[in-house]
């Protein structure tokens, strides 16, 4: 009896151990720089941005991300139509085996919409990514003010036009 019971113990441990071992999307993922961008008082939108680096050899899916700071938090893209750039849902993200995907402005992101409070630079916004495989990661996400840059070539110009008169 004792022979039989710490054989079927040592099955169900290689059995479980070895999903165990695989590892679930939020244990695979790591997050990288992860922000919301602070936005005037009063705007009803705002956007999260991060790396997503899949350290395991298995591709991940990221299906969802959730959130208590809006009404609703959403994948979303952007995409140049007609000249004009467009957001839109996206039903998922990919996250390749040994890749890293940016979350980042112009691009892929997390939309919150419907904010219930105004987001000002050092408060913290909790988000969950969730996962094809049913798991989730949970963030602490900062609220950071973007400075708008000027590129280099329109600062350039800038500069020179304001010599052309003198």
């Amino acid at each position: 009896m004792k022979l039989k019971y710490c054989v079927t113990v040592l099955i169900m441990g290689l059995l479980f151990g070895s999903q165990a071992i695989a590892g679930t999307a939020a244990d695979d993922i790591s997050v990288s720089d992860p922000y919301v961008r602070a936005m005037p008082p009063g705007q009803p939108t705002s956007l999260a941005f991060m790396g997503l680096t899949n350290n395991s050899k298995k591709d991940h899916v990221l299906l969802d991300a959730e959130g208590t700071v809006a009404k609703m938090v959403e994948l979303h893209t952007h995409t140049m139509k007609n000249g004009m750039m467009h957001m839109h849902k996206v039903d998922k993200i990919d996250l390749p085996a040994g890749k890293k995907v940016m979350l980042q402005s112009g691009g892929l992101h997390v939309m919150l919409m419907g904010l219930k409070k105004d987001l000002k630079p050092g408060d913290n916004v909790a988000i969950s990514l969730v996962f094809a495989d049913g798991s989730k990661k949970k963030l602490d996400v900062p609220v950071r003010k973007i400075k708008m840059m000027m590129k280099k070539q329109d600062a350039m110009q800038h500069d020179h036009s304001m010599h052309k008169n003198h």
